[in-house]
């Protein structure tokens, strides 16, 4: 009897879309040995490691991808919800399934979330940045 669990699973497709992103990029990816880590994996490269945390954010019908800096579980109380130690991760990575990208940002350059446009908006919101300038990872070391 198998068991499928959707979030999980789209979590676990973030993760991967990420490492092989960086690994395309030449970096080496490093694995913790819990799943209690606060981040996902480590990215390292040219003698700097990068702990990084993925995120999994579809499109929303507006063209724009928000992402909230929270980390999620369940257990016997019921789903918790909490605030990420943005302290203990260099980069957030949003893989983004619409696009087939993943987006990298500081979470400490922002507040409870981000939000991106991919596609081009009606209104000017200037809470909202561009998708595109979040692609470039060199820039990160």
């Amino acid at each position: 009897m198998s068991c499928f669990h959707p979030t999980k699973t789209k979590g676990d497709i973030g993760v991967m879309k990420a490492k092989m992103d960086m690994l395309l990029r030449s970096y080496m990816i490093l694995q913790p040995e819990t799943e209690h880590a606060p981040f996902d994996f480590v990215a390292y490269k040219d003698g700097a490691f990068l702990r990084i945390q993925v995120k999994y954010v579809a499109m929303k019908k507006d063209g724009t991808i928000r992402a909230r800096f929270t980390r999620r579980w369940c257990n016997t109380k019921g789903t918790q919800t909490r605030p990420i130690d943005k302290t203990a991760i260099d980069w957030y990575c949003i893989y983004c399934p619409d696009t087939d990208l993943c987006y990298y940002v500081d979470p400490k350059q922002f507040g409870e979330s981000v939000k991106l446009r991919v596609e081009k908006g009606k209104n000017k919101d200037h809470r909202t940045h561009a998708a595109e300038e979040f692609l470039n990872v060199g820039a990160m070391v």
